[in-house]
């Protein structure tokens, strides 16, 4: 009997241990699937929307809308600590009444370490800080863009390559940076359109030559809280097709941009003032002039620029609670194009508003906006007066 009492211990002993030693191995597979399987993902959307009145007066001629505006929701995507992927898309009414959807931007990126971020895709190129940082219709202080920004601009606005961002410390100095390779503008010959000829076309369209466009910019805040920033932008690449006789045509673009906010006791209120000067250089080239019955060539010294300037002041440290979630904005802007383009224009426009916040990312905006010297082409400039008068409701979210 005792040997049967031993021959039992001994079986429970093993039997026990060989369960410990299977809850063991259980959890240690669990720890090593946990340490690398990519971390939990998250997706986040955001984006921003506006709405409103606009009355347009052009000389004798003048109109009134309700506009619907254009929405652009922000889709972002977190696979891990390291690795995101964002996108922007643009939905408007066009002139013909149909909606249409527009991709702004959508890239990935990798965080390289502390210093570095690469990431790949079509992306808002950093040039200046107003097409990258401000554009949002809840974050431009005014629902217009400055003269020379946008769209149909002089500086560009998004391409598609690949780039390296970061920000570090040099002694006292805040440095912020980004470089990329992307493929770059294009002259527009006046093929399709005779009046745009000598112009550059920004967009994600694919490359037209074997010259990859380089470019960057380089910020830097002078004061330990941040309240200032210097920037320094470039751009240089071929912008001709290959094969034709624009082949080697270089652009060469440049942009100064300047943010100042700061606390003002004296008069209770958020100062901001930001700043941008551009500039655009474009090689030496002949065009088919459509006005000439003989279709000769004509050329012009093709360099651009443009500059804004705004101001707005918000009295949040009133006590008063319906003072202080208004803000006062003026800026003023021109924009020089070539002489003797057919796109040669040189207007000067001046835009003050007054907006009411209803909460920290949405606004009622009442603004006004004149622009002088609208029009042109081989040395007659047309002037003209352009008034707008508009009430928008934008709000991000």
């Amino acid at each position: 009997m005792k040997k049967l009492y031993l021959l039992l211990a001994l079986v429970l002993c093993f039997g026990v241990k060989g369960q410990d030693t299977s809850s063991t191995f259980q959890r240690q597979a669990a720890q090593n699937y946990m340490s690398v399987k990519p971390g939990k993902s998250k997706f986040m959307m955001r984006g921003y929307y506006h709405s409103g009145l606009e009355k347009e007066k052009n000389g004798s001629e003048s109109t009134s809308n309700f506009t619907p505006g254009s929405i652009a929701p922000i889709l972002m995507y977190k696979q891990s600590d390291k690795l995101f992927f964002e996108a922007e898309f643009e939905g408007e009414f066009g002139s013909d009444g149909k909606f249409e959807w527009g991709m702004e931007y959508a890239d990935m990126s990798y965080m390289l370490n502390k210093y570095a971020t690469v990431r790949a895709g079509k992306f808002i190129l950093p040039f200046g800080t107003f097409m990258e940082k401000l554009h949002p219709a809840w974050i431009n202080r005014l629902s217009t863009k400055p003269l020379g920004i946008g769209h149909d601009g002089i500086i560009p606005t998004s391409d598609v390559g690949v780039e390296v961002r970061g920000a570090s410390y040099f002694g006292s100095l805040k440095l912020n940076y980004q470089a990329y390779v992307v493929n770059g503008p294009q002259l527009k010959d006046g093929a399709e359109e005779e009046d745009e000829a000598g112009m550059l076309n920004f967009g994600d369209r694919p490359d037209n030559n074997n010259d990859k466009t380089i470019g960057g910019r380089l910020g830097i805040m002078p004061f330990s809280n941040s309240m200032m920033e210097i920037g320094f932008s470039g751009l240089t690449g071929k912008v001709g097709s290959d094969g034709s006789s624009y082949e080697n045509v270089r652009a060469n673009l440049y942009a100064i941009d300047f943010s100042f906010v700061k606390n003002i006791d004296m008069i209770s209120s958020v100062v901001d003032i930001k700043a941008q000067y551009n500039y655009a250089k474009i090689g030496n080239a002949s065009f088919v002039d459509t006005e000439d019955s003989t279709e000769a060539f004509y050329t012009f010294n093709n360099s651009s620029n443009t500059y804004y300037t705004q101001l707005s002041i918000r009295p949040s440290l009133l006590n008063n609670n319906f003072l202080r979630k208004l803000e006062f904005v003026v800026r003023y802007s021109e924009l020089e194009t070539p002489e003797g383009a057919l796109w040669e224009q040189s207007p000067t426009q001046l835009a003050i508003g007054v907006n009411y916040w209803i909460d920290w990312r949405t606004a009622i905006k009442l603004g006004y906006q004149t622009t002088d010297g609208l029009g042109g082409g081989h040395d007659a400039v047309t002037e003209a007066t352009q008034d707008v008068y508009y009430i928008h409701w934008a709000m991000g979210f």
